[in-house]
């Protein structure tokens, strides 16, 4: 009876969705006087991306301890959609709600970011990367709720600081991942580790 052959650790995912953010903070910073409208169209591509990215690691078929994982992508990845269409269905959204739809996607995503560090503490080192994103996230978007009333350049500034930085950590975690992927063999692929922002 033939061993049925391991997943690949989805190492590209986090470099990918890393490279998005890295390239949606650049273009807050290229273009800051930006009308609100494109930066929510900016925002939701970048979701939707990030969500499906989610939901395709979610749905590939796992073994053993990595099947606790799959809810929380598949979670993750319908939330990120969900707020990307949010921004494609009503763009004119004033820059008030754009925070709090910013804000509440980032509590919900960093939090499920946490869990899965914490669940993938005892199969690889480096998951610290994995829940400093989901801290940064959550302090991010505890920083938007409570603080509306900043300027709307600085708040502008603010996120597209937090996609660079977020952005940068996806990628050290993929290329991380990558290496332990080919220093472990084949059978390390078993492991499908959460590729979230």
């Amino acid at each position: 009876m033939a061993t049925p052959m391991p997943m690949m650790s989805p190492w590209w995912t986090f470099v990918v969705r890393g490279g998005a953010a890295i390239l949606f903070g650049i273009l807050i910073f290229a273009m800051p006087k930006m009308a609100l409208v494109t930066l929510v169209l900016l925002f939701g591509a970048y979701a939707i991306v990030a969500g499906a990215l989610d939901v395709a690691a979610g749905l590939q078929p796992t073994e053993g301890r990595s099947r606790s994982r799959r809810w929380a992508l598949l979670l993750e990845g319908i939330i990120s959609i969900s707020a990307g269409i949010i921004a494609f269905v009503v763009p004119r959204i004033t820059a008030l709600w754009l925070l709090f739809l910013i804000a509440g996607w980032a509590l919900v995503t960093g939090a499920l970011e946490i869990v899965a560090a914490i669940r993938m503490r005892r199969e690889i080192k480096g998951e610290w990367r994995l829940a400093l994103g989901g801290v940064l996230s959550v302090a991010f978007g505890v920083f938007l709720i409570f603080a509306p009333g900043a300027g709307a350049l600085a708040v502008l500034f603010w996120i597209g600081a937090y996609a660079i930085v977020i952005g940068a950590l996806l990628i050290a975690l993929g290329v991380k991942i990558r290496s332990w992927t080919r220093t472990q063999g084949p059978g390390f692929g078993e492991f499908a580790p959460h590729p979230a922002r």
